[in-house]
Protein backbone atom coordinates (compact mmCIF):
# COMPACT_ATOMS: atom_id res chain seq x y z
CA UNK A 1 0.00 0.00 0.00
CA UNK A 2 2.81 2.73 0.34
CA UNK A 3 4.20 1.91 -2.60
CA UNK A 4 0.98 2.95 -4.41
CA UNK A 5 0.65 5.90 -2.39
CA UNK A 6 4.49 7.14 -3.39
CA UNK A 7 3.57 6.45 -6.97
CA UNK A 8 0.42 8.55 -6.59
CA UNK A 9 2.54 11.51 -5.27
CA UNK A 10 5.00 11.65 -7.93
CA UNK A 11 2.03 13.06 -10.32
CA UNK A 12 0.39 16.41 -10.83
CA UNK A 13 -3.31 17.24 -10.88
CA UNK A 14 -4.58 13.52 -10.51
CA UNK A 15 -6.35 14.45 -7.01
CA UNK A 16 -8.52 17.66 -7.98
CA UNK A 17 -11.96 17.28 -7.86
CA UNK A 18 -14.18 17.45 -9.93
CA UNK A 19 -18.09 18.07 -9.58
CA UNK A 20 -20.53 15.86 -10.89
CA UNK A 21 -23.69 16.30 -12.36
CA UNK A 22 -25.48 15.79 -9.09
CA UNK A 23 -23.54 18.21 -7.06
CA UNK A 24 -21.02 15.87 -5.58
CA UNK A 25 -17.39 16.72 -5.42
CA UNK A 26 -14.74 13.36 -6.11
CA UNK A 27 -11.95 12.68 -7.17
CA UNK A 28 -11.66 11.46 -10.92
CA UNK A 29 -10.87 8.15 -11.62
CA UNK A 30 -8.56 8.23 -15.26
CA UNK A 31 -8.35 4.66 -16.55
CA UNK A 32 -7.76 6.36 -19.82
CA UNK A 33 -4.13 6.43 -19.65
CA UNK A 34 -3.64 4.69 -23.29
CA UNK A 35 -4.56 7.83 -24.80
CA UNK A 36 -2.71 10.32 -23.12
CA UNK A 37 -1.43 10.94 -19.63
CA UNK A 38 -0.95 13.37 -16.37
CA UNK A 39 2.32 15.32 -15.84
CA UNK A 40 4.85 13.79 -13.02
CA UNK A 41 5.63 16.13 -10.98
CA UNK A 42 9.11 16.12 -11.65
CA UNK A 43 8.44 16.99 -15.23
CA UNK A 44 6.75 19.81 -14.25
CA UNK A 45 9.24 21.23 -11.92
CA UNK A 46 11.98 20.61 -14.82
CA UNK A 47 10.05 22.64 -17.73
CA UNK A 48 9.62 25.04 -14.90
CA UNK A 49 13.32 25.54 -14.01
CA UNK A 50 14.26 25.45 -17.87
CA UNK A 51 11.63 27.73 -19.18
CA UNK A 52 13.83 30.62 -16.75
CA UNK A 53 16.47 29.64 -19.12
CA UNK A 54 14.60 29.73 -22.53
CA UNK A 55 15.96 30.70 -25.79
CA UNK A 56 16.65 29.96 -29.36
CA UNK A 57 18.04 26.14 -29.70
CA UNK A 58 20.67 26.50 -32.45
CA UNK A 59 21.16 30.17 -32.75
CA UNK A 60 22.04 33.23 -30.60
CA UNK A 61 24.38 33.29 -27.40
CA UNK A 62 23.34 33.58 -23.93
CA UNK A 63 20.26 31.28 -23.20
CA UNK A 64 20.18 30.20 -26.47
CA UNK A 65 24.01 28.17 -25.82
CA UNK A 66 22.17 26.95 -22.58
CA UNK A 67 19.17 25.39 -24.51
CA UNK A 68 21.35 24.23 -27.23
CA UNK A 69 23.39 22.12 -24.80
CA UNK A 70 20.60 21.02 -22.96
CA UNK A 71 18.98 19.81 -26.42
CA UNK A 72 21.95 17.88 -27.63
CA UNK A 73 22.02 16.28 -24.43
CA UNK A 74 18.62 15.36 -24.23
CA UNK A 75 19.35 12.81 -27.24
CA UNK A 76 22.43 10.77 -25.47
CA UNK A 77 20.31 10.44 -22.06
CA UNK A 78 16.89 9.16 -24.81
CA UNK A 79 19.28 6.71 -26.28
CA UNK A 80 20.38 5.77 -23.14
CA UNK A 81 17.10 5.30 -21.81
CA UNK A 82 16.82 2.80 -24.95
CA UNK A 83 20.32 0.94 -24.04
CA UNK A 84 22.26 2.73 -26.69
CA UNK A 85 24.43 5.49 -27.93
CA UNK A 86 25.61 7.60 -30.59
CA UNK A 87 28.40 5.20 -31.50
CA UNK A 88 25.55 2.54 -31.83
CA UNK A 89 24.41 4.72 -35.15
CA UNK A 90 20.96 5.98 -34.44
CA UNK A 91 19.82 9.33 -34.30
CA UNK A 92 16.94 11.23 -32.64
CA UNK A 93 14.29 12.81 -34.37
CA UNK A 94 12.04 15.25 -32.26
CA UNK A 95 8.37 15.46 -33.82
CA UNK A 96 5.17 16.34 -32.12
CA UNK A 97 4.29 12.66 -31.80
CA UNK A 98 4.01 9.36 -32.92
CA UNK A 99 1.78 10.02 -35.38
CA UNK A 100 3.87 12.47 -37.03
CA UNK A 101 6.71 10.39 -36.33
CA UNK A 102 5.83 7.51 -38.78
CA UNK A 103 3.93 9.84 -41.37
CA UNK A 104 8.09 11.46 -41.19
CA UNK A 105 9.48 8.03 -41.44
CA UNK A 106 7.01 6.80 -44.26
CA UNK A 107 7.62 10.17 -46.76
CA UNK A 108 11.61 10.11 -45.48
CA UNK A 109 12.16 6.47 -46.25
CA UNK A 110 10.12 5.32 -48.77
CA UNK A 111 10.97 8.63 -51.22
CA UNK A 112 8.00 8.22 -53.23
CA UNK A 113 9.68 4.95 -55.06
CA UNK A 114 6.61 2.75 -54.18
CA UNK A 115 8.00 0.50 -51.78
CA UNK A 116 6.30 -2.66 -50.42
CA UNK A 117 5.52 -2.21 -46.58
CA UNK A 118 4.52 -5.29 -44.66
CA UNK A 119 2.43 -4.40 -41.10
CA UNK A 120 -0.66 -5.81 -39.21
CA UNK A 121 -4.53 -5.91 -38.50
CA UNK A 122 -3.59 -5.02 -35.17
CA UNK A 123 -2.27 -1.42 -35.93
CA UNK A 124 -3.47 2.07 -34.81
CA UNK A 125 -4.25 4.34 -37.89
CA UNK A 126 -0.88 6.03 -37.33
CA UNK A 127 0.95 2.57 -38.46
CA UNK A 128 -1.09 1.72 -41.00
CA UNK A 129 -2.05 5.25 -42.85
CA UNK A 130 1.16 6.90 -43.40
CA UNK A 131 2.14 3.98 -44.94
CA UNK A 132 -0.71 3.39 -47.31
CA UNK A 133 0.36 7.13 -49.05
CA UNK A 134 4.03 6.12 -49.60
CA UNK A 135 3.75 2.05 -51.41
CA UNK A 136 2.18 -0.89 -51.63
CA UNK A 137 0.83 -2.14 -48.13
CA UNK A 138 0.27 -5.79 -47.19
CA UNK A 139 -0.72 -7.11 -44.04
CA UNK A 140 -0.43 -10.12 -41.44
CA UNK A 141 -3.97 -10.72 -40.19
CA UNK A 142 -5.01 -11.58 -36.69
CA UNK A 143 -6.89 -14.70 -35.47
CA UNK A 144 -10.11 -14.57 -33.29
CA UNK A 145 -8.20 -13.46 -30.21
CA UNK A 146 -6.68 -10.72 -32.14
CA UNK A 147 -2.93 -12.27 -31.85
CA UNK A 148 -0.53 -12.13 -34.83
CA UNK A 149 1.69 -15.08 -36.12
CA UNK A 150 5.18 -14.64 -36.57
CA UNK A 151 5.13 -17.90 -39.24
CA UNK A 152 2.54 -15.63 -41.46
CA UNK A 153 5.00 -13.08 -40.90
CA UNK A 154 8.06 -15.29 -42.47
CA UNK A 155 5.98 -16.18 -45.23
CA UNK A 156 4.87 -12.95 -46.44
CA UNK A 157 8.57 -11.87 -46.51
CA UNK A 158 9.53 -14.88 -47.88
CA UNK A 159 7.05 -14.87 -50.79
CA UNK A 160 7.80 -11.44 -51.48
CA UNK A 161 11.06 -12.49 -52.24
CA UNK A 162 13.40 -9.14 -51.01
CA UNK A 163 10.90 -7.11 -52.56
CA UNK A 164 9.21 -5.85 -48.98
CA UNK A 165 11.32 -3.23 -47.65
CA UNK A 166 10.08 -2.24 -44.45
CA UNK A 167 8.27 -3.53 -41.95
CA UNK A 168 6.08 -1.69 -39.53
CA UNK A 169 4.30 -3.18 -36.19
CA UNK A 170 3.48 -2.34 -32.69
CA UNK A 171 5.41 -2.85 -29.67
CA UNK A 172 2.39 -3.09 -27.98
CA UNK A 173 -1.48 -3.19 -28.96
CA UNK A 174 -3.65 -0.17 -27.27
CA UNK A 175 -6.89 -1.98 -27.99
CA UNK A 176 -5.65 -5.64 -26.25
CA UNK A 177 -2.72 -4.39 -24.99
CA UNK A 178 -0.62 -7.21 -26.37
CA UNK A 179 3.24 -7.11 -26.13
CA UNK A 180 4.44 -8.30 -29.69
CA UNK A 181 8.29 -10.05 -30.05
CA UNK A 182 10.03 -7.12 -32.11
CA UNK A 183 13.22 -8.46 -31.67
CA UNK A 184 12.08 -11.42 -33.26
CA UNK A 185 10.27 -9.83 -35.83
CA UNK A 186 13.77 -7.57 -36.56
CA UNK A 187 15.62 -10.90 -36.74
CA UNK A 188 13.12 -12.57 -39.58
CA UNK A 189 12.46 -9.08 -40.78
CA UNK A 190 16.21 -9.11 -41.34
CA UNK A 191 16.37 -12.43 -42.66
CA UNK A 192 14.42 -11.22 -45.56
CA UNK A 193 16.25 -7.70 -46.09
CA UNK A 194 13.57 -5.71 -44.61
CA UNK A 195 13.99 -3.17 -42.07
CA UNK A 196 11.71 -3.25 -38.94
CA UNK A 197 10.05 0.06 -37.91
CA UNK A 198 8.16 0.03 -34.19
CA UNK A 199 5.18 2.04 -33.29
CA UNK A 200 6.40 2.30 -29.48
CA UNK A 201 3.64 4.57 -27.98
CA UNK A 202 1.57 1.82 -26.14
CA UNK A 203 4.78 -0.03 -24.48
CA UNK A 204 7.97 3.07 -23.34
CA UNK A 205 6.19 4.39 -20.55
CA UNK A 206 6.21 0.48 -19.42
CA UNK A 207 8.07 -2.11 -20.10
CA UNK A 208 11.83 -2.02 -20.74
CA UNK A 209 12.91 -1.58 -24.63
CA UNK A 210 16.01 -2.29 -25.49
CA UNK A 211 16.97 -1.21 -28.99
CA UNK A 212 19.99 -3.64 -29.54
CA UNK A 213 18.99 -7.48 -29.84
CA UNK A 214 21.36 -10.37 -28.49
CA UNK A 215 22.36 -10.73 -32.16
CA UNK A 216 23.08 -7.30 -34.66
CA UNK A 217 19.90 -9.23 -36.68
CA UNK A 218 17.73 -8.76 -33.51
CA UNK A 219 18.53 -5.42 -33.36
CA UNK A 220 15.20 -2.75 -33.99
CA UNK A 221 15.93 -0.01 -36.71
CA UNK A 222 13.59 2.62 -35.71
CA UNK A 223 11.23 3.25 -33.03
CA UNK A 224 8.70 6.58 -32.33
CA UNK A 225 6.91 7.10 -29.34
CA UNK A 226 4.82 10.11 -27.99
CA UNK A 227 6.01 12.26 -24.96
CA UNK A 228 2.21 12.47 -23.77
CA UNK A 229 1.97 9.08 -23.27
CA UNK A 230 4.23 8.79 -20.96
CA UNK A 231 3.65 11.23 -18.18
CA UNK A 232 5.27 14.61 -20.38
CA UNK A 233 2.55 15.80 -22.21
CA UNK A 234 4.14 18.73 -23.09
CA UNK A 235 3.56 18.14 -27.23
CA UNK A 236 6.72 16.36 -28.40
CA UNK A 237 7.37 13.07 -29.58
CA UNK A 238 10.73 11.44 -30.70
CA UNK A 239 11.87 9.13 -33.98
CA UNK A 240 14.53 7.04 -33.30
CA UNK A 241 16.53 5.95 -36.51
CA UNK A 242 19.73 4.60 -37.95
CA UNK A 243 22.02 6.84 -39.37
CA UNK A 244 22.15 4.75 -42.20
CA UNK A 245 18.45 4.60 -43.25
CA UNK A 246 18.32 8.24 -43.58
CA UNK A 247 21.45 8.47 -45.64
CA UNK A 248 20.81 10.11 -49.42
CA UNK A 249 17.01 10.81 -48.21
CA UNK A 250 15.22 14.00 -48.90
CA UNK A 251 13.60 15.34 -45.34
CA UNK A 252 9.86 15.27 -44.82
CA UNK A 253 9.86 18.62 -43.40
CA UNK A 254 11.77 21.50 -45.15
CA UNK A 255 12.87 25.01 -44.62
CA UNK A 256 15.21 26.40 -41.60
CA UNK A 257 17.91 24.84 -39.75
CA UNK A 258 17.86 21.83 -42.37
CA UNK A 259 19.95 23.18 -44.95
CA UNK A 260 23.75 23.43 -45.86
CA UNK A 261 23.26 25.97 -48.41
CA UNK A 262 20.20 27.14 -50.22
CA UNK A 263 21.26 28.66 -53.98
CA UNK A 264 18.51 30.43 -56.93
CA UNK A 265 17.62 27.32 -58.05
CA UNK A 266 19.42 24.34 -55.88
CA UNK A 267 19.57 23.14 -51.91
CA UNK A 268 22.03 21.04 -50.26
CA UNK A 269 20.49 19.63 -47.12
CA UNK A 270 22.55 18.78 -44.03
CA UNK A 271 23.37 15.05 -43.67
CA UNK A 272 22.38 14.58 -39.71
CA UNK A 273 18.89 14.50 -37.69
CA UNK A 274 19.35 17.70 -38.48
CA UNK A 275 17.64 17.46 -42.16
CA UNK A 276 14.70 16.18 -40.24
CA UNK A 277 14.02 18.89 -37.95
CA UNK A 278 13.61 22.26 -39.99
CA UNK A 279 12.01 25.11 -37.96
CA UNK A 280 12.44 25.51 -34.12
CA UNK A 281 12.16 22.77 -32.08
CA UNK A 282 9.62 22.57 -28.85
CA UNK A 283 12.45 22.83 -26.36
CA UNK A 284 10.67 22.62 -23.40
CA UNK A 285 8.73 19.32 -24.61
CA UNK A 286 12.17 17.46 -25.19
CA UNK A 287 13.06 17.94 -21.90
CA UNK A 288 9.78 17.15 -20.52
CA UNK A 289 10.52 13.68 -21.99
CA UNK A 290 13.77 13.19 -20.35
CA UNK A 291 12.23 14.34 -17.21
CA UNK A 292 10.05 11.57 -17.14
CA UNK A 293 12.14 8.80 -18.39
CA UNK A 294 14.70 10.01 -15.66
CA UNK A 295 11.84 9.49 -12.97
CA UNK A 296 10.92 5.75 -14.73
CA UNK A 297 14.73 4.81 -15.04
CA UNK A 298 14.75 5.39 -11.24
CA UNK A 299 11.43 4.00 -10.12
CA UNK A 300 12.44 0.68 -12.68
CA UNK A 301 9.98 -0.35 -15.59
CA UNK A 302 10.06 -3.77 -14.31
CA UNK A 303 8.59 -2.46 -10.94
CA UNK A 304 6.47 -0.17 -13.02
CA UNK A 305 4.79 -3.73 -15.16
CA UNK A 306 4.30 -5.44 -11.48
CA UNK A 307 2.29 -2.70 -10.38
CA UNK A 308 0.24 -2.64 -13.60
CA UNK A 309 -0.10 -5.83 -14.30
CA UNK A 310 -1.56 -6.40 -10.72
CA UNK A 311 -4.19 -3.84 -11.75
CA UNK A 312 -4.72 -5.68 -15.11
CA UNK A 313 -5.05 -8.87 -13.52
CA UNK A 314 -7.58 -7.39 -10.79
CA UNK A 315 -9.65 -5.56 -13.32
CA UNK A 316 -10.31 -8.80 -15.37
CA UNK A 317 -10.65 -10.92 -12.56
CA UNK A 318 -13.87 -8.84 -11.88
CA UNK A 319 -15.00 -8.42 -14.98
CA UNK A 320 -15.11 -11.74 -15.80
CA UNK A 321 -17.33 -11.92 -12.34
CA UNK A 322 -19.99 -10.09 -14.30
CA UNK A 323 -21.91 -12.07 -16.40
CA UNK A 324 -23.37 -9.44 -18.45
CA UNK A 325 -19.86 -8.74 -19.56
CA UNK A 326 -18.04 -9.73 -22.80
CA UNK A 327 -14.20 -9.32 -22.70
CA UNK A 328 -12.14 -8.70 -25.97
CA UNK A 329 -8.79 -10.61 -26.61
CA UNK A 330 -7.31 -13.41 -24.58
CA UNK A 331 -7.93 -13.03 -20.62
CA UNK A 332 -5.36 -15.17 -19.52
CA UNK A 333 -2.46 -13.59 -21.71
CA UNK A 334 -0.01 -12.46 -19.56
CA UNK A 335 2.16 -10.92 -22.28
CA UNK A 336 0.28 -7.70 -22.54
CA UNK A 337 0.12 -3.96 -20.89
CA UNK A 338 -2.57 -2.85 -18.87
CA UNK A 339 -5.09 -2.71 -21.36
CA UNK A 340 -8.42 -3.99 -20.95
CA UNK A 341 -11.10 -4.34 -23.53
CA UNK A 342 -14.66 -5.00 -23.15
CA UNK A 343 -18.49 -4.73 -23.83
CA UNK A 344 -21.83 -4.32 -21.08
CA UNK A 345 -24.26 -6.95 -22.87
CA UNK A 346 -27.13 -4.35 -24.33
CA UNK A 347 -25.67 -1.21 -23.27
CA UNK A 348 -24.42 1.06 -26.15
CA UNK A 349 -20.91 1.29 -25.13
CA UNK A 350 -20.91 5.02 -25.58
CA UNK A 351 -23.26 5.47 -23.12
CA UNK A 352 -21.40 3.09 -20.76
CA UNK A 353 -18.80 5.36 -21.28
CA UNK A 354 -21.07 8.58 -20.55
CA UNK A 355 -22.78 6.64 -17.16
CA UNK A 356 -19.45 5.97 -15.31
CA UNK A 357 -18.21 9.44 -16.27
CA UNK A 358 -21.50 11.18 -15.05
CA UNK A 359 -22.00 8.03 -12.07
CA UNK A 360 -18.78 8.56 -10.49
CA UNK A 361 -16.04 10.33 -12.59
CA UNK A 362 -14.56 7.84 -14.39
CA UNK A 363 -12.87 8.31 -17.39
CA UNK A 364 -12.75 5.68 -20.15
CA UNK A 365 -12.62 5.51 -23.65
CA UNK A 366 -15.16 4.24 -26.27
CA UNK A 367 -15.11 3.34 -29.96
CA UNK A 368 -12.30 1.83 -31.88
CA UNK A 369 -9.27 3.94 -30.24
CA UNK A 370 -8.39 4.80 -33.69
CA UNK A 371 -7.82 0.93 -34.67
CA UNK A 372 -10.86 0.08 -36.51
CA UNK A 373 -9.89 -2.68 -38.95
CA UNK A 374 -8.51 -4.54 -35.92
CA UNK A 375 -11.85 -3.61 -33.08
CA UNK A 376 -14.18 -5.31 -36.10
CA UNK A 377 -11.85 -8.39 -36.37
CA UNK A 378 -12.32 -8.49 -32.80
CA UNK A 379 -16.04 -7.67 -32.73
CA UNK A 380 -17.04 -10.08 -35.75
CA UNK A 381 -18.06 -7.41 -37.69
CA UNK A 382 -17.55 -7.92 -41.48
CA UNK A 383 -16.99 -5.40 -44.09
CA UNK A 384 -20.08 -5.22 -45.20
CA UNK A 385 -21.78 -4.53 -42.25
CA UNK A 386 -19.18 -1.73 -41.95
CA UNK A 387 -20.37 -0.11 -45.12
CA UNK A 388 -23.65 0.04 -43.80
CA UNK A 389 -22.60 1.83 -40.63
CA UNK A 390 -21.38 4.08 -42.60
CA UNK A 391 -24.02 4.83 -45.00
CA UNK A 392 -26.23 5.06 -41.62
CA UNK A 393 -24.82 7.56 -39.48
CA UNK A 394 -28.06 7.82 -37.09
CA UNK A 395 -27.09 4.27 -35.84
CA UNK A 396 -25.61 3.34 -32.80
CA UNK A 397 -22.15 2.20 -34.21
CA UNK A 398 -19.89 -0.54 -33.09
CA UNK A 399 -16.95 -0.52 -30.37
CA UNK A 400 -16.01 -0.80 -27.29
CA UNK A 401 -15.13 0.51 -23.94
CA UNK A 402 -11.19 0.50 -22.80
CA UNK A 403 -9.94 0.74 -19.43
CA UNK A 404 -6.05 1.74 -19.51
CA UNK A 405 -3.94 2.06 -16.62
CA UNK A 406 -0.83 4.31 -15.43
CA UNK A 407 1.56 4.18 -12.39
CA UNK A 408 -0.51 6.08 -10.73
CA UNK A 409 -3.83 4.13 -10.53
CA UNK A 410 -4.72 1.92 -7.60
CA UNK A 411 -6.70 -1.35 -6.55
CA UNK A 412 -8.89 0.59 -4.94
CA UNK A 413 -9.72 2.55 -7.95
CA UNK A 414 -10.14 -0.98 -9.52
CA UNK A 415 -12.62 -2.07 -7.59
CA UNK A 416 -14.76 1.39 -7.44
CA UNK A 417 -15.09 0.95 -11.33
CA UNK A 418 -15.95 -2.43 -10.71
CA UNK A 419 -19.05 -1.14 -8.32
CA UNK A 420 -20.09 1.40 -10.61
CA UNK A 421 -20.18 -0.44 -13.85
CA UNK A 422 -21.95 -3.29 -11.49
CA UNK A 423 -24.41 -0.38 -10.48
CA UNK A 424 -24.89 0.74 -14.12
CA UNK A 425 -25.85 -2.63 -15.63
CA UNK A 426 -28.60 -3.61 -12.60
CA UNK A 427 -30.17 0.20 -13.15
CA UNK A 428 -30.31 0.23 -16.94
CA UNK A 429 -32.63 -2.92 -17.95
Amino acid sequence: MAQKIIYRELFNGIEVPIELADGRQVIPINFDNGATTPPLKEVDKFIAENILMYGSVGRGGHKSEYCTKAYELSKEEILSFFGVSQLDKYEVIYVKNTTEGINLLAGTLCDRNNYKILTSRMEHHANDLPWRNVGDVFYIDVNKQGKINLEQLEYMLERAIGTIKYVSITAASNVTGYITDIHQIAKIAHKYGAKLIVDGAQVVAHRVVCLKGQTEEEDIDGLVFSGHKMYAPFGSGVVIIKKELLQGKKPFLQGGGSVKAVFDYDVYYKDSWEAEEAGSPNFLGCMAIVAAMTVLKSIGLDKVADHEDALRRRLIKGLRDIKQIKLYGDPKEENRVGVVTFNAEGIYNKEVGRLLQEIRGIAVRTGCFCAQPYVMRLMGISEEERYYYLKHSELQHPGMIRASFGLYNTEEEVDEFLDTLEFIISHYN
